[in-house]
């Protein structure tokens, strides 16, 4: 039976397949907040659009209280989608085996075309919102209304400014409960090319770096794959490697370039990411040989068939620190591995990963330390 009431779809709302604790919750105040400021805008039958839904709460509660004709759906990250159709299969039951009441689509024409609401869960950084807010005015109805909520603090001016360059009217409404709504409205394409992915040179390793705008750290060099990168001569050449949380395929392109008989495999959960590497690897002329997959911790990928990894992991989950993140990857690469391959992990030193490392990877050692990062070597032992 489907939901009723949005009380029914968050009682329900769950996170799986991404990391479950209890100080991690599936909804906030802010998905009450859109919908509650929606229902002034979406009449019955209408095109709706959500972008970064994380795990159902905004696509499910519109499914439930908005009647909306047509929900169309932009998730980055491949675990909210898997956890959005999850939950869309526990609240529609056998209904859902006739085909979910959404689609989810790529940022782009097809999402956004002829939307007259759109729902946005603001993104953590400006250059994100920048990419999103452009392609809503880019491709939506002409009086598309944009309804981009968020806590308070985490947000600031800045998106205000960015928002203020693709719409004509920005109205940051009254916040409830620490969340507030800004409305835009007016759509103003500049009539500019895209600006996604940017390319930049980064002088000091010699390497072009496209960026989406939600990847981590943008086209820059993070301090962290920096650290990591010191040790690339040490590592081995081998037939097949990783770039596990690839990002903007940064470490997947250096150890190509350094290893050119190597196949690499450039992988992350984010579709930002994925496209990013995928950009990087074709300016520095490195598609022969690089890959990109977007994956859930390798899930799609048999055991046993990588000889090295790379991991720069996460210690964020959404805006909160949490180490279950990079303990999921540390799991995963001890199951793709092959007998006898490495792991090399860049990890913040306050992070206890050295247990996890030696219990689902194998023997491993510290190759460096900084004041900031660790840098360690892991070998996959033998079978078990």
């Amino acid at each position: 039976m489907a939901p009723q009431t949005l009380e029914d779809v968050l009682a329900g709302l769950r996170r799986r397949p991404d990391v479950e604790a209890p100080n991690l919750q599936a909804w906030d105040a802010t998905d009450r907040l859109l919908l509650d400021s929606a229902a002034a805008h979406v009449s019955a039958g209408s095109r709706l659009t959500v972008i970064g839904d994380r795990y159902g709460a905004l696509t499910l509660g519109s499914l439930a209280v908005l009647n909306p004709g047509t929900v169309r759906v932009h998730q980055d990250l491949i675990t909210g989608e898997q956890a959005l159709r999850l939950n869309a299969a526990e609240a529609f039951g056998s209904r859902a085996e006739s085909g979910l009441p959404f689609v989810q689509l790529p940022l782009g024409l097809e999402l956004l075309e002829d939307a007259g609401t759109v729902l946005l869960q603001l993104p953590k950084t400006l250059a994100e919102l920048d990419e999103i807010a452009a392609a809503v005015a880019r491709y939506a109805s002409p009086d598309v209304v944009l309804l981009a909520g968020g806590r308070v603090k985490h947000m600031s001016l800045g998106m205000n400014a960015v928002l203020e360059r693709h719409f004509k009217s920005v109205t940051p409404q009254l916040a409830r409960q620490k969340s507030r709504v800004i409305v835009a409205t007016g759509p103003q394409g500049s009539g500019a090319p895209e600006p996604f992915p940017v390319v930049e040179h980064l002088a000091e390793i010699d390497l072009d770096v496209a960026a989406h705008g939600a990847v981590f750290a943008g086209s820059r060099l993070d301090i962290g794959t920096r650290f990591l990168l010191t040790f690339l001569p040490a590592m081995r050449p081998v037939q097949h490697a990783i770039d596990l949380g690839c990002g903007t395929g940064i470490l997947a392109a250096m150890y190509a370039r350094q290893y050119p008989g190597s196949t690499v495999t450039a992988t992350d959960q984010s579709a930002a990411a994925v496209a990013s590497a995928r950009a990087t690897a074709q300016a520095n002329g490195l598609s022969e040989q690089i890959s990109t997959l977007q994956d859930d911790a390798m899930g799609t990928l048999p055991d046993g068939t990588a000889d090295l990894i790379l991991l720069n992991p996460p210690f964020h989950v959404g805006a909160g620190v949490h180490a279950g993140a990079g303990l999921k990857l540390i799991e995963a690469a001890g199951r793709v591995l092959a007998p006898g391959g490495d792991l090399w992990t860049v990890y913040n030193r306050h992070l206890a990963y050295l247990p996890a490392l030696e219990r689902h990877v194998g023997p491993t050692v510290v190759k460096g330390q900084n004041p900031k990062f660790i840098v360690t070597l892991s070998t996959r032992r033998g079978p078990r």
